[in-house]
């Protein structure tokens, strides 16, 4: 295991980017993504830029998948001008997206063919975390792949927890967490919806309840961009976009259907993700969904509060 591997990041994403910064900071890192200013970013941090994702993988020792979906990650894996044109035998993949258990199970066979090993490594944290190196990764891998892969991942966690050997190990782990995230940014959702309604101030209900026993992470990091939803014209920087959780509910809820498992709350927030989608938040930060619940353009009960 060299303790400076050289490494390739496909997609400069919201999670992409800040892991591929930090990455560089240590590491000889090149990288692609389509947008020419990601890449740019990048470079100015001290990684180099590249063509194609067959060219930023010629060299690489390790591979770092940071796309969006599992059509993604056969894009830059097994399309013209894919990653596998070039990994050597020998080289690992590190897939940090969430694509669900089968999904990663039958890349990592793929790639198995022409002796490239597969870590199945979804993320979890956001930005800054990955820019700190915060990040909570699970892991599904052997121990050689784990092996080759561990100087990537000790750059980008603080907490890394390997479920199992296998790929797919990982993104069965990384589907409960969605749940639980899934969840509570619906419930979140509802809570400053139920303010508006009773004519609370949202701010102030979000402010006092996020340090309580009702608190969630999920509730304090995106409580406070709902209310900045209604105070403000312009939309809350997108963090997470809205669409990236009608995919991971949809993993849950089908994973959850072949395991005869219900998921009751889980499958409501996906029907709230979708009603998002369809009002067109797809690509708006998660957090407009409780706009869904309560229009920027409802009238608010200024009166309720005071009934009480």
């Amino acid at each position: 295991m060299h303790p400076r591997p050289r490494t390739a990041v496909i997609g400069l994403g919201a999670m992409g980017l800040p892991m591929a910064t930090r990455l560089a900071t240590h590491l000889p890192v090149t990288a692609f993504d389509v947008a020419e200013d990601r890449l740019a970013r990048l470079t100015a941090a001290g990684g180099t830029a590249a063509s194609t994702p067959a060219d930023a993988a010629r060299d690489a020792d390790v591979l770092l998948l940071a796309v969006r979906d599992q059509a993604q990650v056969d894009a830059a894996l097994f399309s013209e001008g894919g990653a596998a044109d070039t990994l050597r035998p020998g080289s690992t993949v590190v897939l940090t997206s969430t694509v669900g258990p089968d999904a990663a199970r039958a890349t990592a066979a793929r790639l198995a063919e022409q002796g490239v090993r597969t870590v199945d490594a979804p993320v979890s944290g956001g930005p800054v975390r990955a820019g700190n190196g915060d990040l909570l990764i699970v892991v599904g891998a052997d121990d050689k792949a784990l092996d080759l892969a561990r100087p990537v991942l000790d750059l980008l966690a603080s907490t890394l927890t390997v479920v199992g050997d296998n790929p797919g190990d990982g993104q069965s782990l990384k589907a409960i967490n969605q749940l639980l995230a899934g969840v509570h940014i619906a419930a979140a959702a509802e809570a400053v919806a139920l303010a508006r309604g009773l004519g609370l101030d949202p701010r102030t209900v979000v402010d006092s309840l996020r340090h309580g026993a009702a608190g969630s992470f999920m509730f304090g990091d995106r409580g406070p961009r709902m209310v900045e939803t209604y105070e403000s014209d312009v939309a809350p920087e997108v963090k997470s976009r809205l669409d990236i959780f009608v995919k991971d509910m949809g993993i849950v809820t089908g994973i959850a259907k072949d395991a005869h498992v219900p998921v009751l709350l889980a499958s409501a927030a996906q029907q709230l993700y979708l009603l998002g989608e369809a009002a067109g938040l797809a690509e708006e930060d998660d957090s407009s969904v409780v706009t869904v619940l309560s229009p920027k353009s409802a009238p608010v009960n200024s009166s309720e509060a005071g009934t009480r």
